[in-house]
């Protein structure tokens, strides 16, 4: 399955949305957006899939996404049988985030944490818990207090000294408005057509460059090559395939776009230094 495109509509006259998703399970939902995603999840259990990084989470997990990094959550089981499976989401815009900080220089301390979301940040068990009250309380909070609020927490998720990183890879569109638009659409091209073999011509054409001046940009804004990132988005979608079910290996080479099962064994184990079938095996054992 490819990442679709979630199209995030923030409401005229709010900063940001927040979304209190209560669902019965959370299907794999395999997705991006170029919006962040601060995701506390509530009362659930299962697996996270993030870029090429997939790990079980647990009631109380606390994530920070950035943009365009594609991600699913995929329930297993409730922790209290009676109530559903919550996910309390705030997502804002990297232009609303960068506005903030340039007006106040106090909130400078962001710019790391929200550099590092771009491969996906886990939070060490205190801050979660700490932060965990606080979002909830933002379902009732009036909507003018919600934006310091948030800020708030971002400011303290900034101080966490265990968070830790999931994906290999990071995205970013970079501080240039004409970069970040030809970015935008060279990423959704990636991110639709990636299984298949990967040509500079058409990808070129799309961001109105040359080829040496795309692969510039795309360096420049994702501290990547486009052959690096698109074995990102096809590590990450084995990994997904591995964690869920038993297809043969060779089947799942062919889904993800490599020819066969051996050239995907090789680019797996570079990028996550053991077998797909080793890799298979934690999930089946756990």
């Amino acid at each position: 399955m490819r990442p679709w495109f979630e199209r995030v509509t923030i409401p005229q006259g709010q900063s940001w949305l927040l979304f209190d998703r209560r669902l019965p399970e959370f299907p794999f939902n395999w997705h991006y957006h170029p919006e962040f995603e601060l995701t506390l999840t509530v009362n659930s259990r299962g697996m996270r899939f993030v870029g090429d990084h997939v790990e079980t989470y647990d009631d109380g997990d606390l994530v920070l996404l950035g943009p365009n990094l594609p991600h699913a959550w995929q329930s297993q089981a409730v922790v209290d049988g009676k109530g559903p499976h919550r996910a309390l989401v705030c997502w804002f815009t990297q232009d609303w985030i960068e506005a903030m900080i340039t007006l106040s220089p106090e909130l400078a301390l962001l710019r790391p944490l929200l550099a590092e979301s771009g491969r996906g940040v886990v939070f060490g068990p205190a801050t979660a818990r700490a932060a965990r009250e606080r979002l909830a309380a933002l379902v009732e909070t009036r909507i003018e207090q919600r934006v310091l609020d948030l800020l708030s927490i971002l400011v303290e998720l900034s101080r966490d000294p265990h968070r830790g990183h999931l994906a290999s890879g990071a995205v970013s569109l970079g501080e240039v408005a004409r970069d970040k638009t030809r970015m935008a659409r060279v990423l959704d091209w990636l991110h639709e057509h990636y299984t298949r073999p990967i040509e500079l011509a058409p990808l070129a054409e799309i961001a109105h460059l040359s080829a040496s001046q795309l692969q510039r940009m795309f360096k420049r804004s994702t501290r990547m090559s486009i052959s690096a990132y698109v074995a990102q988005l096809r590590i990450g979608h084995a990994c997904a395939m591995l964690a869920q079910g038993d297809r043969p290996i060779g089947v799942i080479a062919d889904e993800v776009g490599y020819a066969d099962g051996a050239h995907l064994t090789r680019q797996f184990h570079a990028a996550k230094g053991m077998t797909p079938r080793a890799y298979r095996a934690l999930f089946q054992n756990a």
